[in-house]
Formats: C-alpha cells, sequence, structure tokens
C-alpha cells in the first residue's frame, strides 16, 4: 500500500460510523455498475425482509449482541 493510499485509509478510519458507511458506499459504487438484475433482486430481498420485521416473522438483534456471539464463535475454533 502506497504512503498515500496508507494516510488516507488511516483519515478515513477517523471518520464516524456513518461517514464512514456513505464513503464505503461511494467507493463501491466507483468499482463499476452493477447488474440490474441484481440490483433488483437484492431490493426485493430488502423490502421482504422489512416486511418479516413489520409482521413479527423475524427478529432484529442489536449489532452488539450479534458482534459478542459472533467473537465468542470465532475464539471458539
Amino acid at each position: 500500500m502506497s504512503p498515500d493510499v496508507s494516510d488516507l485509509l488511516k483519515r478515513a478510519l477517523a471518520l464516524s460510523v456513518d461517514e464512514r458507511a456513505a464513503l464505503a458506499n461511494s467507493l463501491l459504487d466507483s468499482l463499476g455498475g452493477t447488474d440490474e438484475s441484481v440490483q433488483e433482486a437484492w431490493d426485493e430481498e430488502v423490502a421482504r425482509r422489512i416486511e418479516d420485521l413489520k409482521a413479527g416473522k423475524a427478529v432484529a438483534v442489536p449489532w452488539e449482541q450479534l458482534h459478542r456471539e459472533l467473537l465468542a464463535m470465532v475464539n471458539e475454533r
């Protein structure tokens, strides 16, 4: 990694979570267009999941709890 990129990464990691997410999305978008059928499939999946949450068919788990559980699973290996 070049020094410029290293510096850019360091500065990016200092951003807030929302700013990093927006930056990451912008960078991913810049890599090239996604297939429209793939985007439509993701849009449908997101809509389905939202409806499942509203209907009580799915349960949301706070990120902190999920993160702890994932770390525990990794540490068990």
